[in-house]
């Protein structure tokens, strides 16, 4: 009895500690993909709004992607196309990400964008003002590629600082 006792003892502490190490694999798995997703995310605006190569956007985004925006905007080549508004609209750009994480496939950002409105903006003519707004995105990334994004910002003061309200 006393054998059998043992042995039902060991064996429950070896599938015990088996089942702990896969547990911490899964865990270190799971940390591991936050953080290269975090790290892939930030690179991309860094590349597509500092350094102003929109057509990065063309391995960043999944062929389906959705921005949440007014309009909704779908598709890889409507994406690129509204975030060109930017590039093109604005010289002296200087995107900063204030703080970024990730949990599971989200990223979380944010940031602050600054810019003199030199150049076409949706269509609106260049005003020679200059824009500091901060605003925060969630983003989806699922196998490397951005999938969903939904910014929020306050877009009421962002038309203000380029005199296009009051």
């Amino acid at each position: 009895m006393k054998k059998l006792l043992s042995v039902i003892f060991l064996s429950t502490m070896l599938f015990a500690c088996n089942n702990e190490s896969a547990n911490n694999n899964e865990a270190a798995k799971k940390e591991q993909l936050e953080n290269d997703n975090v790290k892939f995310y930030d690179n991309v605006w860094e590349v597509v709004v500092n350094q102003g190569n929109v057509n990065y956007l063309d391995t960043a985004y999944a062929a389906d992607v959705v921005l949440h925006t007014v309009p909704e905007i779908k598709g890889k080549d409507s994406a690129k196309a509204y975030y060109a508004n930017y590039v093109t609209g604005f010289s002296n750009r200087e995107f900063i990400i204030k703080e970024i994480f990730g949990k599971g496939n989200k990223v979380v950002k944010y940031w602050q964008f600054k810019g003199t409105h030199t150049g076409p903006f949706f269509g609106i003519p260049a005003t020679g003002k200059t824009v500091d707004v901060i605003g925060c995105t969630i983003a989806t990334v699922v196998d490397g590629k951005i999938t969903e994004e939904q910014d929020f910002f306050d877009n009421y003061a962002f038309l203000q600082q380029i005199g296009i309200v009051k």
